[in-house]
């Protein structure tokens, strides 16, 4: 048997394979720059860095193998900034009066409160993952069999939960036959030859499950009615009726929040995956390639320019302590830079200014049981409403498990700043009202929760960078450039923000630049 037969007469996991030793494993793109850091005298050169989230550690891993002498300044007691998983333990203090927190979630039970998938074309993301040997599984993003919920609406879809397949399936169907009509009756004003249209009539028909006169009648794409799925002997299954078209589109579903874009857009298609345990492995395992190079609870309060390099002041134990070097790579979330003391230029001044963050929330329920998947069959996944909630995101991992928790709600703008205004057991309590007109459940199996609101978390200031046209062009190129010898990293100095691959692939630009610019030091 040769193996690609084995490989196709088995179900074989691609990562049995490489455990088997039956495959190689996939390349990965590490840096392949000289390791040239260090001074005539064989001392690395000083690289200070600020902020301990993957820029700043992937900046400092990454100079660190070419000789230089990194280190990190990070304001909290924990390293990952943004990526943060909250489980049993987790304790934050909100700014602006916020409530003490202390997750009470039991072991094994966690959420990502912020950075929570990685897609699978993210390949920097994902080989760094490899080389630090953090393990990833499936996130399920798009599920179908999670729901729609329409809240003060009117007409038959008002305050009841939809599957989104019968909505997606019905709305196809119906759009695939309108279609097909049209070029039935030759109604197109695109001009098609007779073959070019029974080619797009076929697709249309396969697409929307058309019948052979071209109408949708309904599909078990959308499923079956209860206590009627297929089943042994005489059992063949009842599939469910669609709904009507002109229902459908009165039904408020067309609302912009339940728009099915994140299932289209680039970042968000299939296959996502994300690290096992909490995307906290990622930021876990830079850590221990770092030891000894961190300082956590630094806050950092003066940035300063100096006539061969940059002084930064911390803060360690309340006590004001100062560190020289000859380069700073700056990567603080630009809400936080703003009220740093510094004398940084005015165009980068003014795009911590005037660049906004989002406002973002996430709150994590504890249930006693995962009834989303006992009883209403939904494994990962998001559910979409007009409510405040905006989003229930179901778990991808301990699937079947006894207990869970969920993002009982994940929202943006005002509707987080609202929230996110809230006392933590208002927050808590408007979760469990709202959703559950989704899922009954809720009252009878809620244990505990975990909330945060990231425009109001210490040393984040908001979720990430949200660039316009305008903002992109008049504030983004004064990040790009070095400011003396300070650099500058993070999601904010990417077109790839709010995604980690944004943090690690501005680390790798700003290693580059220095390296770059040591290189031609070396030259003379």
């Amino acid at each position: 048997m040769t193996r690609r037969d084995f490989i196709n007469s088995t179900s074989a996991s691609y990562a049995s394979l490489l455990a088997w030793g039956m495959l190689p494993s996939a390349p990965a793109s590490a840096m392949n720059l000289p390791a040239n850091g260090r001074t005539s005298e064989g001392k690395g050169r000083k690289v200070v860095i600020l902020g301990a989230g993957l820029a700043g550690m992937a900046t400092a891993y990454e100079l660190g193998k070419l000789g230089y002498d990194c280190t990190v300044l990070e304001a909290r007691s924990r390293s990952g900034g943004r990526v943060w998983t909250i489980r049993g333990g987790t304790k934050e203090t909100e700014m602006n009066g916020g409530t003490d927190q202390t997750c009470r979630f039991e072991d094994g039970l966690y959420f990502n409160g912020g950075a929570a998938r990685i897609p699978h074309h993210h390949q920097l993301t994902l080989q760094y993952c490899r080389e630090l040997n953090v393990p990833l599984e499936i996130f399920n993003g798009n599920n179908e069999a999670a729901y729609l919920y329409n809240d003060g609406g009117t007409g038959d879809f008002a305050n009841r939960r939809l599957r989104i397949k019968e909505y997606h399936n019905d709305m196809r169907g119906y759009t695939s036959e309108l279609l097909a009509k049209a070029l039935d009756q030759s109604a197109l004003d695109q001009q098609l030859t007779k073959e070019d249209i029974e080619k797009l009539v076929d697709f249309l028909k396969n697409e929307g499950d058309l019948n052979t006169n071209h109408l949708y009648k309904g599909t078990n794409r959308r499923g079956y009615k209860a206590k009627n799925e297929p089943g042994a002997g005489t059992a063949p299954g009842e599939v469910t009726d669609p709904y009507g078209l002109t229902d459908l589109l009165r039904s408020g579903f067309m609302q912009p929040v339940f728009y099915n874009v994140g299932d289209y857009i680039y970042e968000q298609q299939t296959t996502l995956m994300q690290p096992v345990g909490g995307m906290d492995a990622i930021p876990r395992a830079f850590e221990k390639k770092l030891t000894g190079k961190i300082l956590f609870n630094a806050p950092v309060t003066e940035l300063r320019k100096t006539e061969n390099g940059v002084r930064v002041v911390y803060q360690k134990g309340g006590k004001p302590q100062e560190l020289t070097a000859e380069f700073c790579v700056c990567t603080l979330p630009l809400p936080m830079l703003k009220n740093l003391e510094s004398d940084l230029s005015g165009t980068v001044k003014r795009a911590a200014d005037f660049v906004p963050y989002i406002k973002t929330g996430k709150i994590g329920l504890q249930f006693k049981r995962r009834f989303w998947e006992e009883d209403d069959w939904i494994y990962g996944g998001i559910s979409r409403t007009n409510m405040d909630i905006n989003q229930i995101w179901y778990p991808s991992f301990g699937f079947q498990g006894k207990k869970g928790v969920l993002i009982g709600y994940y929202n943006f703008y005002s509707r987080a700043e609202a929230i996110g205004a809230m006392p933590v057991a208002e927050r808590e309590k408007l979760a469990l009202t709202q959703g559950s007109k989704i899922h009954p459940q809720y009252p009878s199996e809620f244990e505990n929760s975990f909330s945060l609101a990231w425009h109001r978390v210490p040393y984040s200031g908001g979720g990430w960078a949200t660039y316009d046209d305008a903002t992109r062009r008049k504030y983004y190129p004064a990040l790009l450039e070095p400011d003396d010898n300070i650099y500058f990293a993070g999601e904010h100095t990417t077109y790839l923000t709010a995604w980690m691959a944004g943090a690690l692939t501005s680390a790798r630009r700003a290693v580059e630049a220095i390296h770059a610019r040591v290189g031609e030091y070396t030259k003379k």
